[in-house]
């Protein structure tokens, strides 16, 4: 009998391949959540992730949490006026010069804490043992909220407040967003369904830290023609 799980569904490269790659393990992904926190890119995000749902035949539920974008004042939030930090190719691995400021430049308060923690009463009702989420190597070098630790924590913590004490995982957590692209190749996912711009669209900006990093993963792969025509710019060094 497979585990069942429901799944964080943000439509980026990572929370996708994560999905797939759980369906591939045979996991039973019984729901989607996507959330809009007050985002500039959350009307994208919702639009893709209703259509990978779709895709990958998941029922999707879209939560609203309007005060949590009222809180965000960094560049991330739509309220806000602050510039959205453009991050080139050649300053993605400068980690303590460039992309931790572009993580404080972009945080939301508790975010991951909060969504996980929404999950763990989906998953408590619904009795899903397995909450997933898309953390992955590369973006846990700069959010502490993306690694293994944290998944750990709030995993013991939901021990407590739940009575099916689900699990967190990301089958993702290992891979870099190199390895995440070459897998998502591997497993047909649908890429032009993707959104991982940190702007609202109606295509990939190509300036923002989250456009760089999957422009230079599929450099990497060789694969740039699959995602070129969703980019107003192609990220420069």
């Amino acid at each position: 009998m497979s585990i069942s799980a429901l799944v964080l569904l943000s439509a980026g490269l990572d929370s996708t391949v994560g999905l797939a790659l759980a369906q591939e393990a045979g996991v039973s992904i019984r729901r989607a959540l996507c959330f809009d926190y007050g985002q500039k890119a959350a009307k994208m995000e919702k639009k893709r992730a209703t259509a990978l749902a779709e895709y990958y035949q998941i029922p999707l539920q879209i939560i609203d949490l309007p005060w949590l974008g009222d809180i965000t004042h960094t560049a991330l939030s739509a309220h806000s006026a602050a510039e959205l930090p453009d991050v080139g190719l050649e300053e993605l691995d400068s980690v303590a010069s460039v992309t931790l400021a572009s993580a404080h430049r972009v945080w939301v308060p508790n975010r991951n804490g909060l969504l996980i923690n929404i999950a763990g009463a989906f998953a408590d009702s619904a009795g899903d043992p397995l909450i997933l989420t898309g953390f992955n190597a590369e973006e846990a070098a700069t959010f502490p909220d993306n690694t293994p630790q944290f998944s750990q924590a709030i995993t013991q913590s939901l021990a407590f407040s739940t009575e099916v004490q689900p699990l967190v995982k990301s089958y993702v957590q290992a891979l870099n967003k190199i390895e995440i692209f070459q897998e998502a190749l591997r497993l047909n996912v649908p890429l032009p369904l993707l959104w991982s711009c940190y702007r609202q669209g109606p295509k990939h900006c190509g300036h923002c830290e989250s456009c760089s990093r999957l422009w230079r993963a599929a450099v990497a792969n060789g694969q740039t023609a699959l995602i070129e025509a969703h980019f107003e710019e192609i990220p420069h060094a």
